[in-house]
């Protein structure tokens, strides 16, 4: 069955170009020899007036299959060998109009040869290096694309799960669903906040950057210029997911410091900080603590009915951590979390 692979191309499978010079030159002497001997065997089958008979495919053969050097090489000794040998007088290089005039067409048929396969070469090695660009990128967007998609159906699952929370809290009447219905907006608007702080790529990598702008929106929307942020940031885990979790979980944690830290006062402090555990490789430390009214007498985390403390202890899950409360130091309260990263 027929090809239609153009000649040029199945030429093309030979390539010596990518081997070195040594089999190049080697194929265009070889290629010269051939093309020599086959023209004297023929001079006297042929009539006068075809010196370059043999040699032009010569020529052609080694353009394609060894490249620009190699072909040179064929194209000289060939019109040196032309010359000797069938361009009267024979066996010597005497010069006159008539020869240099044959030795002129020669070497414009065989320039021009040579530039328009070297030309093709150059073309198609820049579409090959294209199409390899063109796959490389191809297969960079599909895997981008997929990555999306789990990252879409992961954030949706946790606005199913935060919506399944916030459904327990629903009351009985029209503004305790009000009231919930507002603070699962108010949830969502932070967790696309979240998002478009850490996936906007002229915003970098630098997650404490993220974290303390996440804190000035945060007060800014609450209303307390008295409170201010301390952010110190000097590990972060690696995966976009864990990143998510945990931004979300400090949202979370300053929400509550927030609503309940600094009832009845109008300035405080609240500390972030984030570091890796010492002399423990891949192990990091989250600690968010303020100067508040502290914790409840009685207090307990796993009976408290309060959905961001639920929200908290899930996204510790989620991060494979340890979750620990208390007071701070002097006044206020304290949340560790050892996950790791």
């Amino acid at each position: 069955m027929g090809s239609d692979r153009p000649v040029w191309q199945w030429f093309a499978r030979f390539s010596l170009l990518r081997r070195g010079p040594v089999p190049r030159f080697a194929m265009a002497l070889l290629t010269f020899a051939a093309a020599l001997l086959l023209r004297l065997a023929a001079d006297g089958a042929l009539p006068p007036g075809f010196p370059y008979l043999t040699f032009f495919p010569a020529v052609i053969l080694t353009t394609f299959i060894a490249g620009l050097g190699p072909a040179v090489v064929t194209a000289v000794l060939s019109g040196l060998a032309a010359w000797y040998f069938f361009i009267p007088p024979y066996e010597s290089f005497a010069f006159s109009p008539s020869v240099g005039l044959a030795l002129a067409f020669y070497a414009v048929i065989v320039a021009v040869d040579i530039a328009v396969i070297h030309g093709m070469q150059v073309t198609t090695a820049r579409l090959q290096e294209e199409r390899g660009r063109t796959a490389s990128l191809l297969e960079a967007q599909t895997t981008m694309f997929h990555e999306l998609q789990h990252r879409v159906a992961n954030n949706m699952q946790f606005v199913s799960a935060l919506l399944e929370l916030q459904k327990r809290t629903v009351g009985h009447t029209p503004e305790g669903a009000w009231a919930a219905l507002e603070e699962a907006g108010q949830r969502l608007d932070t967790m696309a906040r979240v998002h478009r702080r850490l996936h906007d790529p002229r915003s970098g990598d630098d997650f404490g950057r993220h974290i303390d702008g996440l804190c000035r929106d945060m007060l800014a929307a609450a209303g307390v210029s008295g409170v201010s942020c301390r952010v110190t940031v000097r590990a972060a885990p690696q995966s976009p997911e864990r990143l998510l979790a945990l931004a979300m979980l400090i949202v979370e944690a300053l929400t509550n410091s927030l609503k309940h830290a600094f009832a009845g006062r109008k300035d405080g402090t609240i500390v972030i900080e984030l570091h890796e555990v010492p002399d423990q490789p891949g192990q990091l430390h989250l600690l968010v603590m303020d100067d508040g009214v502290g914790l409840p007498d009685g207090f307990d985390g796993q009976r408290l009915p309060s959905l961001g403390w639920k929200i908290i202890q899930s996204l510790a899950a989620q991060l494979s951590g340890r979750l620990s409360h208390g007071p701070a130091e002097g006044a206020g309260t304290r949340i560790d979390l050892r996950f790791p990263a």
